[in-house]
């Protein structure tokens, strides 16, 4: 495929899309029905490709991959290796079919490709020296442990009856209309928890660890602070609280260990073939990671807009983001001075 279609790049060979980042039509005044439903059942849309294949993938792992209900409701090591294999095995192969294809076999070269570079292979800010080693690292060293302690933890809660179970038998509208609000809700928490990590002790402490990445790829989605992802998997918490199945709880919990996925590997598209690609949505965070201030979120739920920290990848949007900055800067030294 011809990205010169599709956008421009700049004298740095970096590629910047035609079409600006914008937000769904679900909350826009005056409401936009049609739009709304093309949005909800279109492709691409809300609810596929990748929604969709996030919650049937819940789904089989449920029936497929997950002990009995029986064995959960005590601790035992049998059961909670099954769950850590069975995690470690969907991060290894959803990442890794991303990396190889993009970064190893290189299969489309730079098309589509944000930033013309490289990922880092001999940098002192990154373990070892390598940014996918050390993206590895973080993933499968803290995201993978800590992603199963609190499905475990919530497994074994549903074992024993302290959550109620919501069935599709006793409640098929309230089933499914809880499968839908959860990629909502994880963006609301998402934007939350993230905000709060920019709070610059915890930025200093805990997320600049992630915003190493500052030209990402596929590992780097899920690359934390242990800290990090203990705030940032807390999501699943609100099926302790509200009747759900074990199959919302992984599939909020699959959401946020696989989603990061596409939005962190650099390109605008991926090739499927000679004349098809799919869009990664990503563009919104990397412009994030870029310049770290905006669009804390993106998707659904215009927050970014609401709160003033959102960036189209316009030059006009880099104008407001400056002023803006300059503004807080100017604030702070003031408060210094004072």
């Amino acid at each position: 495929m011809d990205d010169a279609t599709y956008g421009t790049r700049n004298r740095r060979g970096d590629w910047l899309p035609n079409q600006r980042v914008t937000y769904a039509p679900l909350f826009a005044w005056p409401p936009k029905p049609g739009k709304t439903l093309k949005w909800l059942f279109g492709f691409p849309g809300y609810i596929w490709p990748w929604n969709l294949f996030y919650a049937a993938l819940a789904a089989a792992a449920w029936f497929l991959a997950t002990p009995s209900v029986a064995s959960m409701r005590s601790f035992s090591p049998g059961w909670i290796a099954i769950v850590l294999v069975r995690n470690a095995a969907l991060i290894l192969c959803w990442y890794g079919v991303f990396h190889l294809r993009l970064y190893m076999q290189k299969a489309q070269a730079n098309r589509f490709k944000y930033n013309r570079s490289g990922l880092a292979s001999d940098s002192q800010f990154f373990l070892f020296r390598n940014q996918t080693k050390d993206n590895m690292f973080w993933t499968l060293a803290s995201g993978l442990p800590i992603w199963t302690a609190y499905e475990v933890l919530t497994l074994w809660m549903f074992a024993n009856g302290h959550i109620p179970w919501l069935t599709f038998a006793s409640n098929p509208v309230g089933f499914i209309a809880l499968l839908l609000i959860t990629p909502l809700f994880r963006e609301f928490h998402f934007h939350v928890v993230h905000r709060m990590l920019h709070w610059p002790p915890l930025y200093k402490w805990v997320h600049s660890l992630h915003h190493r990445n500052t030209n990402p790829g596929p590992w780097s989605g899920l690359s934390m602070h242990p800290i990090e992802h203990l705030f940032y998997f807390t999501g699943v918490l609100v099926h302790w609280i509200i009747p759900s199945h074990p199959i919302h709880a992984m599939f909020n919990l699959f959401h946020a260990g696989l989603s990061p996925v596409p939005g962190h590997t650099g390109y605008d598209k991926v090739e499927v073939g000679e004349n098809h690609a799919f869009d990664t949505n990503c563009q919104a965070h990397y412009l994030h990671h870029k310049f770290f201030e905006v669009n804390y979120s993106d998707g659904a739920i215009p927050l970014d807009r609401w709160f003033g920290s959102f960036h189209d990848g316009s030059p006009e949007s880099d104008e407001v983001m400056n002023l803006r900055l300059a503004a807080r800067a100017a604030r702070q030294k003031k408060l210094v001075k004072s």
